[in-house]
């Protein structure tokens, strides 16, 4: 029987790819948006996924959207945490709205997603919850400090909940991409690209999201069941922590 994947932005960018590579690998994926529905729509036309709206802000949203998803599909055995969203400013200029935005949608989200499904977790003996954060939650990132705040919290919850699901068979982990390949990051002037951006990453090239997408996808796998508690550094050498 095939197991049920849960995947918060999961119709655009790195969730996007992390959608097909489970779906690929024989996952039941359910890919969960806030409100972009033309491209939700789109998704779920091309990949055949099925997609579900809510706010990972709101816990009650996603007790909901939670029990409508294992009502379709079945227990989630699988949690991958990806939504989050960047509201930058110099810090002596950033509003209460921006600090709460980013730390509600990529930080209090964990907590949200991930408590609903706990439980059945636990009794089941088994689960993967699989965050994705972000290199600038490992080192910081001027004009981000809400941003690394919340990344650098998903590190101290993979952290402490890893040690709470051991003995029941759930690993959690964290992933911290560097600059990928998305939608975001090629929005970005080339030229800054290539002067300002390459040449910090030894490899020399931007991620794809495909390479996240395989991570996660190991991270998922029983083969991954003595990894728990990491944060994998996926960043093509930008950082060595």
């Amino acid at each position: 029987m095939s197991r049920v994947a849960v995947v918060t932005g999961g119709t655009r960018g790195i969730g996007e790819a992390i959608s097909i590579a489970l779906k690929a690998a024989g996952y039941k994926v359910a890919a969960s948006y806030a409100g972009n529905d033309e491209a939700a729509a789109k998704f779920k036309s091309e990949t055949g996924i099925n997609v579900y709206k809510w706010d990972v802000s709101s816990y009650e949203a996603c007790v909901a959207g939670l029990k409508q998803v294992e009502a379709d599909l079945g227990p989630v055995e699988v949690l991958v945490n990806n939504a989050g969203i960047t509201k930058d400013g110099m810090f002596h200029k950033m509003t209460p709205d921006q600090w709460y935005a980013v730390i509600n949608t990529n930080l209090n989200s964990l907590f949200n997603m991930t408590r609903p499904v706990w439980e059945g977790m636990r009794e089941r003996k088994f689960g993967r919850v699989i965050c994705i954060s972000s290199i600038n939650g490992q080192k910081g990132q001027m004009g981000q400090v809400n941003y690394s705040a919340a990344k650098a919290g998903d590190m101290g919850f993979v952290k402490a909940l890893a040690q709470e699901g051991a003995r029941s068979g759930i690993t959690v982990n964290a992933i911290c991409p560097g600059y990928i390949a998305t939608e975001m990051v090629k929005a970005i002037n080339p030229e800054v690209v290539a002067k300002n951006i390459l040449p910090l990453i030894p490899v020399g090239r931007l991620g794809e999201p495909h390479e996240i997408a395989r991570t996660v996808l190991f991270l998922a796998s029983d083969d991954a069941g003595f990894i728990t508690g990491s944060t994998i550094s996926a960043n093509g050498g930008q950082s060595m922590i």
